[in-house]
C-alpha cells in the first residue's frame, strides 16, 4: 500500500510551491524600502517581476529631490532590477494618477476639504491598476515596500499594524479590500525599525541603501499646496474674508486654498489677546471662520466611503468599540462607531479632538491591539 505524499511546506509568500515555481510583481518606486523587498525576494528564489509607475511628467520630475516614481527614481528603480538580475518595466500611469488624484486632491480643496492624496494613489492606482497588471503577467501576488503587517487569521488574511510605530503605514492604506488583502503581500512590517531596512540594502549591495526617504506629496515641490492647486485651478485664488464665529471680518484673505482647519499661523490679524485658530472654511462664501482654540474640539465625527475589514459585517451591530486615528502622526483614541449604512457612520470620541478637518481619513484599529478594521472619509459636519 502507497504512502500518501507528504503535504508541501509553504514558501514564505505562503504558497505550497518552491520560490522559483512563484512569481511575484514587486511594486518599485526607487526607494530603498521596495528595492529590499525586491532583493530580498530574488535573493529567496523567487521569480520577481519589477514594476514602476511613471506617475507625472518627467521634466518637472528630475528637477524635485525627495519624490518617487519621478525620473531618478525610475532610473534607480531600473538599476536595482539590473543589479539583481530580474526583469523591470516602467508603466505610464500620468493621465490615470492625473484624473484619480490629482484632480480631486484639487477638487477637494476647492470644496474646504484637506485631502489625503497618498490614500487615493495606494486605493485608486497601486492596489486596483497596478494589481490587475499584476494578475495579467500570471504573478502569484503582488509585494511591496509599505511598512504594514498581513496576518493570517480564522477568517483569513487581515491588516495589522507595522511592528515599528515610527514606520507604520497603516493609516495610509485602510482603504485595502479583502480582495486586495488575499493578493498583496508586505515583506518589511515585521521589521524594527528602519535601520534594519537600510542594513539590508547595504547587505545586497544595492546604490539606493543611503538614499533618502521620499518627502511630502511626491506632486506638490515644497509642500507648496496652495501654488499646485492656483495652478491646476485658477479660480481657487480668490480672495475673501477672514471672520470670527460671530461673522465679524478680521481680515482678508487671497484664497481658501492656503488653509486648512486648525492652522494657527499665517492668518494675518495682529493686536490679538489670545491666539485665533482655522475653525472651518466656507468655499461658497470664500470665507476663513477663525475662532479660539477650544472652538476645534470635536467628538462626534460623521463618515462616509466606510471600507470594513472586521469579520462580520460593519452594519451587523449598532455599535463598535474601537479606536481611531483621525490625522496620520496621531495616536489612536479610543471612541465608539455608530453604523448608519453599510459604508456610513457616526464616530463618538470618548475624549474630543482638536483640529478634525472633512476629507481627512478616519482609520478604526482594534483598542489595545494592532490589527486595523479599515475606516472612512471625514464629512462636514452639518
Amino acid at each position: 500500500m502507497a504512502l500518501p505524499a507528504p503535504e508541501t511546506a509553504l514558501n514564505s509568500l505562503g504558497f505550497a510551491k518552491p520560490p522559483a515555481e512563484t512569481r511575484v510583481v514587486v511594486a518599485m518606486s526607487g526607494g530603498v524600502d521596495s528595492s529590499v523587498v525586491a532583493a530580498m525576494l530574488k535573493r529567496e528564489g523567487y521569480d520577481v517581476v519589477g514594476v514602476t509607475l511613471q506617475l507625472y511628467d518627467h521634466g518637472a520630475a528630475l528637477a524635485k529631490k525627495g519624490a518617487c516614481c519621478a525620473g531618478v527614481d525610475i532610473h534607480d528603480a531600473r538599476r536595482v532590477a539590473a543589479d539583481m538580475g530580474f526583469p523591470h518595466y516602467v508603466l505610464d500611469y500620468e493621465n490615470i494618477f492625473r484624473e484619480t488624484v490629482i484632480d480631486e486632491f484639487a477638487d477637494s480643496y476647492l470644496a474646504g476639504a484637506t485631502p489625503v492624496p497618498c490614500i487615493r494613489c495606494n486605493e485608486r492606482v497601486k492596489f486596483r491598476d497596478l494589481m490587475e497588471t499584476a494578475r495579467d503577467l500570471e504573478a502569484d501576488c503582488m509585494a511591496t515596500g509599505h511598512y504594514i503587517q498581513r496576518k493570517l487569521g480564522p477568517r483569513g488574511a487581515e491588516l495589522h499594524m507595522a511592528a515599528d510605530p515610527k514606520r507604520d503605514q497603516s493609516y495610509f492604506l485602510f482603504t485595502t479590500t479583502p480582495e486586495q488583502l488575499d493578493y498583496l503581500r508586505f515583506p518589511l512590517g515585521h521589521l524594527p525599525d528602519k535601520n534594519a531596512t537600510r542594513a539590508l540594502a547595504a547587505e545586497f549591495g544595492l546604490s539606493v541603501a543611503d538614499k533618502p526617504d521620499s518627502q511630502d506629496i511626491c506632486f506638490v515641490p515644497d509642500g507648496d499646496y496652495a501654488a499646485v492647486i492656483e495652478k491646476l485651478r485658477p479660480e481657487a485664488a480668490e480672495p475673501g474674508e477672514i471672520v470670527d464665529l460671530e461673522g465679524n471680518v478680521l481680515a482678508r484673505h487671497e484664497g481658501v486654498i492656503r488653509y486648512t482647519v486648525g492652522q494657527r499661523r499665517g492668518l494675518g490679524i495682529g493686536g490679538l489677546k489670545a491666539p485665533l485658530y482655522v475653525v472651518r472654511l466656507d468655499p461658497e462664501t470664500r470665507r476663513v471662520i477663525v475662532g479660539p482654540k477650544e472652538a476645534l474640539r470635536t467628538r462626534l465625527v460623521p463618515i462616509s466611503g466606510v471600507n470594513w475589514l472586521g469579520d462580520a459585517p460593519f452594519d451587523s451591530r449598532g455599535e463598535w468599540h474601537l479606536s481611531v486615528k483621525l490625522r496620520s502622526t496621531r495616536p489612536p483614541r479610543e471612541a465608539i462607531i455608530r453604523p448608519l449604512s453599510p459604508t456610513e457612520a457616526m464616530v463618538e470620541l470618548l475624549n474630543p479632538e482638536e483640529g478634525v478637518a472633512p476629507g481627512q481619513a478616519c482609520v478604526f484599529y482594534e483598542t489595545g491591539g494592532t490589527r486595523v478594521f479599515g475606516g472612512g472619509w471625514i464629512q462636514k459636519r452639518a
